[in-house]
C-alpha cells in the first residue's frame, strides 16, 4: 500500500525539541518509516494504553535506546502524533 504521510502539531513540537543527534537518528528511521511503517528493522509495536485514550491502533517505532515516534493509521494516511522517550506512552 502507498501511504500519505502527516504530522500533528505535537510531533513537530516534540520533534523540533530534540537534540542533534535524535534529530539525525530520526532522519534516518524515518527514510526506512516512509518506505514501509511496518518494516521488521523498525520494532513497530502497538501501544495498547493509547490505543484506548485515542480509540485507534496506536504503534511506535524505534529511533533510539530510548527514543520512540508514535503514529496510527487513517485509511492511506501514516499519521505521526509524537516523538519523545518512553514517557510519551503515558500521554
Amino acid at each position: 500500500m502507498i501511504y500519505r504521510f502527516k504530522t500533528t502539531p505535537a510531533f513537530r513540537k516534540a520533534l523540533s525539541k530534540l537534540s542533534a543527534t535524535q534529530k539525525r537518528s530520526a532522519k534516518k528511521v524515518f527514510v526506512l518509516f516512509k518506505k514501509n511503517p511496518f518494516d521488521p528493522r523498525l520494532h513497530t509495536h502497538k501501544i495498547h494504553h493509547l490505543s484506548a485514550l485515542y480509540k485507534k491502533t496506536i504503534y511506535a517505532v524505534r529511533v533510539e535506546d530510548d527514543l520512540r515516534s508514535i503514529f496510527y493509521v487513517d485509511g492511506e494516511n501514516i499519521v505521526s502524533v509524537d516523538i519523545g522517550t518512553h514517557a510519551i506512552y503515558r500521554s
